[in-house]
């Protein structure tokens, strides 16, 4: 049932088409709208962050580490390794006293290419500059905190993993036995479930008053706020997770292999979408594609995505030799 989102063109001959879903929810998280399977099971990769950031600040980490918004923020971030991120961490770990060597991810060098380079000529690879490092470092202070075990804190079975996967599901509106569970490739649990759930969830980071529990509620205003007030530590300048949280109606985090997530706060709606080959290219021409089919009222982020991602394809030299176009239409209910 999936469709054709994005067409790349060459010389006007069609080269590449994504197919993909893509569900909206409103409220109690129902079908809006659609692309697509709007069930279609997806693992969420990095999109679930904000979401595995909620016990630790519900656990209170901010207060007992004495955690700034920004570090709180790279939390929630799939980094690029820039100085700003790497000196985050690195006072995230002198406050909690977690080591580097106590995260499991990969050492690693930075994605973002100038870092890269400096870290190649300076001293390589570190499990900080994975892009994942931030989520580590938050998930073994909440450990820390508890007085809960260092080791085995990527297990399924570890405190600290059942309660996320709980957290997960109560967001998504699901039970916890409805969600399959794999390995991510920075080694925690990832989560699949449907893209209604997905669109559920972040209808309520968007929406926090949305969500019954206080204690719950409450640590996603913190997460949230924190995002909006620090984008740059969610990606990076030019990143589309950074230029749609400069927007305060908009909580959204996308995932590799394809799976891109926002919430509208003042729409109440939730979406979730997922290209089925993997890629990540057309995210931002997709999130534009439907913020324009629903009438968003923010021409601004509209602008900022049409200036970041203008749909044409150039070569290795900078000329244009192509155009990149969405070709779907939302289904609304």
């Amino acid at each position: 049932m999936e469709t054709v989102l994005v067409k790349e063109y060459r010389a006007n001959l069609m080269e590449c088409a994504h197919s993909g879903h893509i569900a909206m929810v409103g409220e109690n998280g129902v079908l809006k709208g659609y692309a697509g399977d709007p069930g279609f099971v997806s693992f969420t990769r990095s999109s679930a962050k904000p979401l595995q950031a909620i016990p630790g600040i519900r656990g209170g980490i901010m207060d007992k580490y004495g955690l700034s918004a920004a570090e709180i923020a790279l939390m929630t971030a799939s980094h690029r390794g820039e100085s700003y991120h790497l000196q985050a961490l690195e006072s995230i770990a002198a406050k909690t006293g977690v080591t580097e060597s106590c995260m499991i991810c990969a050492s690693s060098y930075p994605l973002d290419e100038a870092s890269r380079e400096k870290a190649i000529r300076g001293k390589g690879k570190r499990k900080l500059y994975h892009n994942c490092s931030g989520k580590h470092l938050g998930l073994l202070s909440y450990s820390k905190s508890k007085a809960l075990p260092l080791e085995g804190y990527a297990q399924p079975d570890h405190p600290i993993q059942r309660e996320i996967l709980q957290t997960v599901a109560y967001m998504a509106g699901l039970a916890p036995k409805d969600i399959s569970l794999g390995t991510d490739g920075c080694g925690l649990p990832v989560f699949a479930l449907p893209l209604t759930g997905l669109a559920h969830a972040y209808l309520k980071l968007a929406r926090p008053e949305l969500i019954e529990d206080k204690a719950t509620r409450e640590a996603v205003k913190i997460i949230t706020s924190a995002m909006h007030a620090h984008p740059e530590m969610v990606a990076g300048y030019g990143r589309l997770d950074s230029i749609l949280l400069e927007d305060d109606n908009i909580v959204s985090k996308g995932g590799f292999k394809g799976v891109y997530c926002f919430g509208l706060r003042n729409e109440r709606l939730g979406f979730a979408f997922k290209i089925l080959d993997g890629s990540e290219e057309e995210w931002g021409l997709i999130v534009r594609g439907i913020l324009e089919q629903i009438g968003y009222a923010n021409r601004s982020t509209l602008s900022k995505l049409a200036a970041a991602f203008p749909g044409y394809i150039e070569n290795d030299e900078g000329t244009r030799v192509g155009r990149a176009e969405t070709v779907f239409k939302l289904e609304l209910i």
